[in-house]
């Protein structure tokens, strides 16, 4: 057996694009890339590689999935075979054995952390737009830094109490555990045992890992102490390891493929200025070096990174050492200056989206060029520094894994350090077979697994979910009228389940109610009795239950790389889109989504439901009526014929409801 953890780091390592590019020839069409099907033969490509959503689909033959099982697919492998694949591919090690009841606490522990901490981001954010001191402190320190509240609510910012332990009281109100606040670095303990708040008196930036679960936070004191830091991040825990996280990467990813590029910035305002600018694709290192796990993390979305830089010299140069680590991943890294006295915060709030595009195109550099230009004004003339510049260029360039693209910059530093091309070539050649024949050392993946062996990759437990096992679904039934319906609202389940499809007040209590998709579409089906009939949506339907209850962010996540197939292939069938809207036709309108329309699509498909049931009922009582006519039982017929004209009526309401035409039975 593979332990979750282990499974949970080879999902998340494993690129959608990278894994299939191994097989398929793709080539980009608008933000998704698409081949000739490799299950199938065909001549027109319909293999569609969805890298933000993490899935592949053929919309022929319908074939496809999560990686995962786009290998199982290809290679006629077994679920755990298929991860086994990745593992060696990504450099992952696995140790198969049973979970010790000790490993079994700790997976439970880092999922109580991770409710913790989704607990903290709520409360912090209710604090920031609903207390008098949060409004008055934390909303006014927003709101005086140019932020609007789309983006405040868009990265769930909060605010701390003074109160040193205004957290701790909430949460022991809500039944957590002092122990799982103290893990989690949201609570601190004295030295006589007494529990206090971290970020007590500061604004909050939540830490959302890529499948949107609250991590860790950061605090700004918003006080002048020179006993204050200015700022204060959650400690390293089995959920948070900082060398493998980004901020902003949750918000950015869809982005990110979009434009086919990501920015990259220092601190939490940098990528929040830079949203309410209109530029999304950005993320910040939050004043961390930049390491291999947050190269591969952007990796995952683009090719292409551009490193925003202040125009800070001291700065700069200590950062160069993360810039070569993106050069050595192969990444295509460019590196813009911003006009003095400004960064990427500051410059933003100038600029609109284009301005702010247009920009960048005229001033960025690539950064070979940019180091060399750098290291050669502070080299001038003297002979010992351009040659130990010399150096560090050639180890630069030396290791890029593009063999073209090193020749490339080797020319281009020839013609910028007046130096023989040749030379440059010769130390290039000598470096790279020195790093070639260098003693072997742990490949990245697998060091930074032991620097960090409970890293949060977004883990799921099996505890608590329905009895029903996915051994159940696998039954082989027929066909039902309902099967399309039921289809239909496990699809807006899966999709849109935490979507607020309308806020309601309520009567008693005069307070907003908002009614969320999976939970109005399971009342309402409970109103009326009504069970899905198809096992495979009655786990699915069960499953989103509990997901959501759990708060859990990340449901598509679940059922995509669910071990049973039936499941993982639904839910990239009712996630895919086969069809984009071209540009031209949002040029001039607004074209609503599906999205946008659910508060209409939700109701009337449990309308169509009810009315397919409606309709079921009524030819099963059609068809026992004329049994009962052949047997002349006249009780048993006038008992049908009532229950008929029950049905009539209420499928008569239905279709006032979904605006067909009424035919009246005669």
């Amino acid at each position: 057996m593979i332990d979750q953890i282990t499974v949970d780091k080879i999902l998340d390592a494993a690129n959608i694009l990278d894994v299939v590019s191994d097989f398929v020839t793709l080539r980009k069409r608008g933000v998704n890339y698409i081949g000739l099907c490799p299950f199938h033969d065909e001549k027109t490509p319909s293999f569609s590689v969805s890298p933000s959503k993490g899935i592949c689909k053929c919309f022929s033959c319908g074939k496809g999935g999560s990686p995962v099982h786009f290998i199982m697919e290809h290679e006629q492998m077994s679920y755990y075979e298929a991860l086994k694949y990745l593992a060696k591919k990504y450099n992952i090690e696995i140790k198969e054995r049973e979970l010790s009841d000790e490993e079994k606490q700790v997976q439970s522990d880092r999922e109580s952390m991770l409710i913790i901490n989704n607990f903290a981001q709520e409360y912090f954010t209710n604090i920031l737009f609903n207390h008098v001191e949060g409004r008055s402190v934390g909303l006014a320190y927003f709101h005086e830094r140019g932020f609007r509240d789309d983006i405040i609510k868009k990265f769930s910012l909060g605010y701390s109490l003074e109160q040193r332990d205004a957290l701790v009281k909430e949460a022991e109100k809500k039944g957590f555990k002092q122990e799982y606040l103290i893990k989690t670095g949201l609570c601190l303990e004295g030295q006589n045992g007494y529990i206090s708040d971290r970020f007590r008196g500061r604004v909050i930036f939540p830490v959302f890992s890529l499948s949107g679960k609250v991590l860790a936070f950061g605090g700004r004191v918003l006080k002048k102490s020179d006993k204050l830091a200015k700022y204060v991040n959650s400690p390293e825990s089995e959920v948070y390891h900082k060398s493998n996280e980004l901020y902003g990467i949750y918000q950015a990813k869809q982005a990110i493929v979009k434009n086919d590029c990501c920015f990259l910035v220092e601190g939490y305002t940098d990528v929040l200025s830079m949203h309410q600018a209109g530029i999304e694709n950005v993320v910040a290192s939050s004043g961390t070096s930049l390491t291999p796990g947050q190269i591969r993390l952007i990796h995952r979305f683009t090719n292409n990174i551009i490193v925003l830089y202040d125009g800070d010299a001291a700065g700069i140069k200590a950062s160069l050492r993360g810039i070569d680590l993106i050069l050595k991943e192969g990444m295509n890294i460019k590196v813009v200056l911003l006009p003095d006295g400004d960064d990427p915060d500051s410059f933003s709030k100038k600029q609109s989206a284009s301005s702010f595009t247009e920009y960048i195109k005229n001033n960025e550099v690539d950064f070979i060029r940019f180091k060399t230009n750098l290291l050669l004004q502070s080299a001038g003339d003297d002979p010992i520094k351009r040659a130990a510049l010399i150096s560090d260029i050639v180890q630069s360039i030396s290791i890029i894994p593009d063999s073209i693209v090193r020749s490339v910059y080797t020319k281009e530093c020839s013609r910028l350090m007046d130096i023989n091309e040749e030379v440059l070539l010769r130390e290039v050649n000598k470096k790279k077979f020195d790093l070639l024949t260098q003693k072997q050392t742990p490949p990245i993946n697998t060091s930074i697994e032991k620097e960090n062996k409970d890293q949060e990759t977004g883990a799921e437990t099996e505890q608590n979910l329905p009895e029903t096992t996915p051994e159940t679904v696998k039954e082989k039934r027929k066909s039902s009228p309902l099967d399309s319906f039921e289809r239909t609202l496990i699809r807006y389940m899966v999709r849109y389940g935490r979507h607020i499809l309308f806020t309601v007040k309520d009567e008693n209590t005069n307070e907003n109610i908002e009614w969320k998709v999976i939970p109005y579409i399971i009342a309402d089906l409970k109103n009326d009795e009504i069970e899905f009939q198809h096992p495979l949506y009655r786990y699915m339907a069960e499953v989103a239950v509990k997901k959501f209850e759990e708060d859990s962010e990340h449901l598509e996540r679940y059922f995509l790389t669910h071990p049973d197939e039936n499941i993982s292939k639904l839910a990239v069938d009712m996630i895919s889109e086969k069809y984009q809207l071209s540009k031209i036709h949002t040029k001039f309108q607004k074209i609503d989504t599906e999205e946008d329309r659910l508060a209409d699509l939700v109701p009337r498909a449990l309308y169509e439901l009810k009315n397919a049931i409606v309709c079921q009922n009524i030819k099963q009582i059609n068809d026992e009526l004329k049994k009962a006519g052949k047997t002349k039982d006249l009780e048993k017929v006038n008992s049908l014929m009532s229950e008929l004209s029950t049905l009539y009526e209420v499928k008569a309401a239905l279709a006032k409801q979904l605006g067909e035409r009424i035919v009246n039975p005669s």
